[in-house]
């Protein structure tokens, strides 16, 4: 249903709808966004949140039914495409943040924010030196200037986010269109981005999905619900239908359950899983890790926080084996005696990050994303075998996503491709589950729905070690918390 207002809209959708595959992703969708409105777009997993934004930028079309229409307004001119305007239009979501992994785009966090000036994927135009000047302005508004000389390649999941919000605000856009943009940042990454979204001066209009709700930014006018494709309700804003308290309500629940997690004491009668004494790690130079020490006892599950780039992943990664210390360093795993082949340790762990999504974007179903966990590789040399099928049956029934099982990645949502790798993750009965950011691109929902899961697999004895953002993703049975800073373990608690 279209928003009600007398000026005329930016970009307008009447009766469109999106089939990709013979599957109804939009169905009958119409909606505007006029000048000075800013809305939040809230939906579940899979419900075409980000379909709806890419229809709206140009990036998909509508499925030709009779009754579609799209209407650009942008520079004074009405037309029925996007062609020559999409530079004013800003999209940033998950999938573009993926793109320079899945393609190997090793660029500077300074040439990706200079691009948006373009509207370009790699650099090919040479800025002046007033856009230049723009660029810098930006990279201090964003807090990336000490970052500005660092490959993209090499930065955490929020740092990228980060990149490309600053890329998007470089650029000549009135429209800015964020796809889940609060996922994988820190507090204070978090808080940045509010500030810019609600400062007038910037000028912009936009439209914004969240699943933490209690994020967006105050200055919202519009809220429009979407469930299967369908624009359930849209209209001006009410606080109480998207209220903190409700998201909060919705969380306590989660946690409410009696916790017996293993005790320390039983834990220490068997030989710790992993032992990690004086580690330094170094990448593309720079340290990124100094002088971990860190003992992973039998039975205790543990959290990892920090801010973005303070080293939490890498520290999942050197428990996976992916990384390795230097010189007087020492990572002990247990039953891995010296000499052993370290892919004897990763079929004994499993390992879910946001990385892995761009890994896997080109499967040919879901099917092969989760079989793919028990050979530990990025697709599959040969069909499944009855055996490989059995497997994948329990864990797609277990997390409850089996009428996806045909589906490719590009036709489920980030936080549904995000469930099919937690069930590639436990193909093999892991003893250790590895997870960073597990609940990022999940919504309320799905997200209560996962760490229940997680709690039962960790009741079940599989150990877990998440790096997580808020609090509030850490799985009651969590009985150890760590926190690192720029590199170093302040306090394991």
């Amino acid at each position: 249903m279209p928003n009600s207002s007398r000026s005329e809209s930016l970009i307008e959708l009447s009766h469109c709808s999106l089939i990709l595959d013979d599957h109804v992703v939009l169905d009958d969708v119409s909606f505007a966004l006029r000048p000075g409105e800013r809305w939040a777009l809230v939906g579940a997993n899979g419900s075409g949140k980000t379909m709806l934004l890419k229809l709206l930028r140009g990036d998909k079309w509508p499925t030709p039914t009779g009754k579609e229409k799209r209407t650009y307004r942008l520079d004074g001119e009405e037309q029925n495409a996007p062609g020559g305007i999409k530079e004013l239009i800003a999209y940033v979501g998950p999938e573009r943040q993926d793109k320079y992994v899945r393609y190997d785009w090793d660029l500077s966090v300074e040439q990706i924010v200079t691009t948006g000036l373009f509207d370009e994927d790699v650099p090919l135009t040479k800025p002046t030196v007033r856009q230049r000047a723009k660029v810098e302005r930006i990279l201090r508004r964003f807090q990336l200037t000490g970052l500005r000389k660092r490959s993209i390649l090499r930065l955490s999941y929020g740092q990228r986010r980060r990149t490309l919000v600053a890329r998007a605000f470089a650029g000549p856009a009135k429209v800015l269109l964020l796809d889940e943009v609060f996922n994988g940042l820190d507090d204070t990454a978090r808080r940045s981005l509010k500030r810019a979204l609600e400062q007038p001066r910037s000028g912009h209009d936009w439209v914004v999905t969240s699943h933490r709700v209690h994020e967006l930014p105050a200055n919202i006018t519009h809220v429009a619900h979407i469930e299967a494709g369908r624009i359930v309700s849209a209209g001006p804003t009410n606080r109480e239908s998207i209220s903190p308290r409700k998201v909060r309500e919705r969380f306590a629940e989660v946690h409410s359950a009696p916790v017996k997690p293993a005790t320390k004491a039983a834990a220490k009668r068997a030989a710790p899983l992993v032992t990690i004494r004086h580690a330094d790690i170094y990448m593309d130079y720079r340290k990124v890790l100094s002088d971990v020490n860190l003992t992973l006892d039998r039975g205790e599950h543990w959290a990892i926080m920090g801010a973005n780039g303070s080293g939490k992943s890498t520290l999942l990664r050197l428990i996976h084996g992916d990384v390795h210390p230097a010189l007087g360093g020492i990572v002990e795993r247990q039953g891995m005696p010296k000499g052993t082949h370290i892919e004897n340790w990763k079929s004994r762990v499993g390992w879910v990050s946001p990385e892995l999504q761009a890994d896997h974007y080109l499967a040919a179903s879901l099917e092969e994303v989760v079989v793919s966990g028990r050979y530990a590789s990025v697709g599959l040399n040969a069909a499944p075998t009855a055996a490989d099928r059995r497997a994948a049956t329990r864990w797609f029934q277990h997390f409850g996503i089996e009428a996806l099982r045909e589906r490719k990645p590009k036709q489920v949502s980030y936080g549904q491709m995000r469930i099919a790798l937690l069930a590639r993750a436990m193909i093999n009965d892991p003893e250790l589950l590895l997870l960073d950011e597990p609940c990022t691109g999940l919504d309320g929902d799905t997200r209560k729905h996962i760490l229940t899961l997680l709690e039962g697999i960790a009741r079940d004895g599989t150990q877990l070690v998440m790096a997580v953002h808020d609090a509030e993703d850490i799985v009651p049975a969590t009985a150890r918390v760590l926190r690192i800073e720029k590199g170093k373990i302040l306090e394991a608690s």
